[in-house]
């Protein structure tokens, strides 16, 4: 959905756009749910850091890769994400110490996404090396962010964590886009609205808003376990709905991804 809304707009202004519509939509939720969910408020240092590590600096990374980078690429590499997760999670985490299965699992689910997407690294060149190198700090930041959530935000309000975080990924990403993008044409065609508008609602206040309460009971290593899942689900969805072809790889790596995640979760 990023790189449908490139085609039209500067990869900086698209993101900053996408958090700047987020944060108003989180000024305006808060109110109404951070009384329903409880939970104290974070300390300001740690939703400075999550504006920079998991917003600012991960998705302003992404949205510039993606201009370059086939979404495949893009896919495999953000899946060391779970493989960062858990090591910063078992090195720092009391509770998420992993058994060698576990750590098979991890793994075995990363390999899985390899596969899913085999055809079209096998056409990558040279060229593709130094942008890739650049996409690896994306899912370096998040995992950052992700286990200083884990550590320091237990009982925090995810709804008041979402919404500073959002506004501070706002403020850097619009003062990004106005130094190194403002002489960039901008077009605002129907399908670069709808890709703002869309990763704004449910790619941003839904999605993390969700994420970070849920990080309040459940593992953080099992929680990164989605940037597994959502590569083989992207496939899926492109099959059911766009009637792309549902390739030998696709099988194999999707149940090898689930054969990981199995060895993950199931005791």
């Amino acid at each position: 959905m990023i790189k449908e809304g490139l085609d039209d707009l500067p990869p900086l202004t698209a993101a900053a756009v996408r958090f700047s519509i987020a944060a108003l939509i989180m000024c305006a939720l808060v109110p109404l749910l951070a009384a329903r969910e409880g939970g104290g408020r974070a300390p300001a240092w740690l939703w400075i850091v999550i504006g920079f590590s998991n917003f600012s600096i991960s998705f302003g990374i992404v949205y510039v890769c993606e201009q370059e980078l086939p979404s495949g690429l893009v896919s495999v590499l953000w899946s060391v994400f779970p493989l960062l997760v858990a090591a910063g999670g078992h090195l720092f985490l009391p509770n998420e110490k992993l058994s060698v299965r576990q750590w098979a699992g991890f793994v075995l689910g990363f390999g899985g996404v390899v596969v899913l997407f085999l055809t079209e690294l096998r056409d990558l060149g040279p060229a593709a090396v130094p942008m890739g190198a650049l996409l690896l700090v994306s899912p370096l930041s998040a995992s950052v962010g992700n286990l200083l959530l884990k550590r320091y935000a237990t009982g925090m309000s995810s709804v008041r964590l979402n919404r500073n975080g959002v506004l501070v990924g706002a403020v850097v990403l619009t003062a990004a886009a106005w130094l190194l993008e403002r002489d960039e044409p901008v077009r605002w065609s129907q399908k670069a609205i709808a890709s703002v508008v869309y990763l704004s609602v449910v790619g941003t206040c839904v999605t993390f808003t969700i994420y970070f309460w849920l990080l309040r009971y459940a593992r953080a290593n099992r929680m990164a376990l989605i940037a597994f899942v959502t590569p083989p689900l992207a496939l899926l969805l492109g099959w059911v709905a766009a009637e792309e072809v549902i390739s030998a790889s696709t099988i194999i790596g999707s149940a090898i991804v689930v054969g990981g995640i199995a060895l993950v979760v199931v005791k």
